[in-house]
């Protein structure tokens, strides 16, 4: 099976030009670890096992855990009411928005970055400076005094701006940033000791660079492009090995107890005939019901990524990409081989 992964992955690589870190494994054993690219293209700094990536919304997973561990510990509840747990003036909201609606994208409220309204969100930083943007309450100009979307419940609507307000809820309820809250009760508990919400402008050791290549062949990095430092709705950098202990603290209950990690995979809301989204995760079926995956995703300029866990493997697949693209076709080339192990479909 590595054999086939590798070169599914190393053919997919010369025909995209992929660059990033690719990972497959278990707890227990890798099986397969592969790095492309440049890392910093200037310096010709190659990206490796140990490389940070940024994985935008990929990380929104983060805070639908920290939300769980908070149910959990009776400081909020799902049903909570917006209104209720989070100290801010929102007074075109409707009142019936709750946690859970937050959770799930069906609360019906604006986005800051409404893909319906704007192709590029690189846009957004034209009138909003993006160094500006260092906290989770800087966000809130760019939404609080909007109307509502749609009518709360009604329908499954992808929403940056409700994850915020999940990240300050956590704050409000957790007496810690929300970075930190991240760091101290997920990244430290599954072991993800180079994982992190860093600032551009104070970057660690042996993190990639986001480019975003144009069409007449020259290229640039993002770091205009994106907030100076992510929050709840998206921005953390992991690196590939960090991310698969994350899935594995998850499924083997060391970030929430049994129940509350199930009521995290649970299929809330339907998106498409086999897609699904759980609390900060997408859930794919197959044709007879059965779970194929869960998985993440993450798409900013300068970054691409993608992360599933397959329960009926207990496979971890992560790949991380320091371009705008590329992600999708390894993850979809990775899942071809894995349904030949097993009959998936």
């Amino acid at each position: 099976m590595n054999k086939n992964i590798q070169e599914k992955v190393t053919d997919i690589q010369n025909k995209v030009d992929f660059s990033g870190s690719v990972f497959v494994g278990d707890k227990d054993k890798v099986l397969l670890e592969q790095n492309f690219g440049y890392a910093n293209r200037s310096d010709q700094i190659e990206n490796n096992s140990a490389t940070r990536f940024g994985i935008a919304s990929g990380c929104k997973l983060f805070t639908a855990i920290a939300v769980c561990q908070l149910v959990e510990k009776g400081k909020i509840s799902f049903d909570s009411k917006l209104t209720d747990c989070l100290d801010i003036e929102l007074k075109r909201f409707d009142e019936k928005v709750t946690v859970h609606h937050l959770l799930t994208h069906t609360s019906g409220i604006p986005d800051y970055f409404d893909e319906d309204e704007m192709d590029d969100f690189e846009e957004l930083w034209v009138a909003n400076p993006m160094y500006h943007i260092r906290k989770l309450k800087d966000f809130l100009p760019l939404f609080q005094d909007e109307p509502m979307k749609a009518k709360v419940g009604e329908s499954f609507h992808y929403n940056n701006a409700g994850y915020i307000l999940l990240g300050l809820i956590v704050e409000q309820a957790s007496g810690l940033e929300f970075s930190d809250y991240i760091q101290e009760h997920i990244f430290n508990k599954a072991n993800m000791t180079n994982s992190g919400y860093f600032a551009f402008d104070s970057l660690p050791p042996n993190t990639a660079l986001g480019y975003i290549d144009k069409t007449d062949g020259t290229w640039k990095t993002n770091i205009y492009s994106l907030p100076v430092k992510g929050g709840s709705d998206g921005g953390a950098f992991v690196t590939a090995n960090d991310m698969s202990k994350l899935w594995t603290a998850l499924m083997n209950y060391q970030l929430l107890n049994e129940t509350y990690t199930n009521k995290l995979l649970s299929t809330h809301t339907q998106v498409n005939d086999s897609g699904y989204y759980g609390y900060g995760i997408w859930i794919k079926k197959t044709i007879e019901n059965n779970i194929l995956k869960y998985h993440i995703m993450g798409y900013d300029p300068g970054v691409s990524f993608h992360s599933a866990h397959y329960p009926d493997l207990s496979i971890n697949v992560v790949v991380c990409s320091n371009k705008s693209d590329g992600a999708f076709e390894i993850m979809s080339g990775i899942e071809e081989e894995l349904v030949k192990i097993k009959d998936l479909k």
